[in-house]
């Protein structure tokens, strides 16, 4: 599984969603992606890809496209 597969599967596993939702998806779009659902899929992109990321990058971290702008700040390269 490559690095976007793995991005993608976290949020569609956390905010049970279907794939073709997510590439499109902003920070309470849908009721899932709440503060306490944004704080499920920030820890488990942590997990996911063995980071820690900075509280700024938390607050900054408003769609799946920024996320992925997000997490190559710290070493993860996408296809």
């Amino acid at each position: 599984m490559d690095t976007l597969e793995r991005y993608k599967k976290v949020f569609i596993e956390i905010f049970e969603i279907e794939e073709n939702s997510v590439e499109d998806l902003k920070y309470q779009d849908i009721p899932q992606w709440d503060s306490l659902g944004h704080m499920s899929m920030v820890g488990a992109l942590e997990d996911e890809f063995d980071i820690m990321l900075e509280m700024d990058d938390i607050i900054d971290f408003s769609s799946y496209k920024k996320g992925m702008e997000t997490l190559t700040k710290y070493g993860v390269k996408f296809p």
